[in-house]
């Protein structure tokens, strides 16, 4: 009987967590338009003014949606797995959490062309995967592997995914070309 009530909460769970995915997509996708203010630019002009062509407000919302969403969706899940998962080591659960998510990727920069996406939200950076001083840590792992494959597990779209990314020099900033942002 508990494991029918597990099994029917959990998969409520699931499909609650799928619509959330679709809705954090479309704000990616609306907030990562060209042009537009992505995941964590300014929302300011050069001269420090708000700018005119976005609605602010909007932007803030949607920015704050997305963090609490994701949080909210994987705390869910974990709190009913943890609630009525079996004692004593009978079950060997394996719980990847993400640390960081992937908010700015230049066009033709590494970590685009090895196959990093905007919103991937990565739970290992090479020996990177959870702590203190995460976006150092990061930074000295990329540099100690610069010119190596490295490898990259994210979550992309409620999915584990297995990257391979070679930090190395190119035309922009860094060695990846992206901006993690510590969750």
């Amino acid at each position: 009987m508990v494991g029918t009530d597990l099994k029917a909460e959990t998969m409520k769970l699931m499909e609650k967590r799928t619509a959330v995915e679709a809705e954090m997509d479309a704000i990616i996708e609306r907030l990562a338009r060209p042009g537009g203010p992505g995941l964590s630019g300014n929302l300011v002009d050069s001269e420090g003014f708000p700018r005119t062509d976005i609605d602010i407000p909007v932007v803030r919302a949607e920015r704050r949606r997305l963090s609490g969403d994701a949080v909210t969706a994987s705390e869910s899940s974990r709190n009913v797995i943890q609630r009525d998962a079996p004692s004593d080591m009978d079950v060997d659960v394996i719980v990847s959490r993400p640390f960081a998510v992937v908010d700015e990727i230049a066009d033709g920069s590494p970590a685009a062309e090895d196959g990093l996406q905007l919103g991937d939200q990565i739970v290992k950076f090479g020996n990177v995967e959870s702590g203190d001083n995460l976006l150092q840590r990061l930074s000295s792992e990329a540099q100690a592997s610069q010119g190596h494959a490295l490898t990259l597990v994210a979550m992309r779209q409620g999915e584990l995914i297995n990257l391979t990314v070679t930090p190395r020099t190119w035309q922009g900033r860094g060695l990846l070309g992206c901006h993690f942002r510590i969750l």
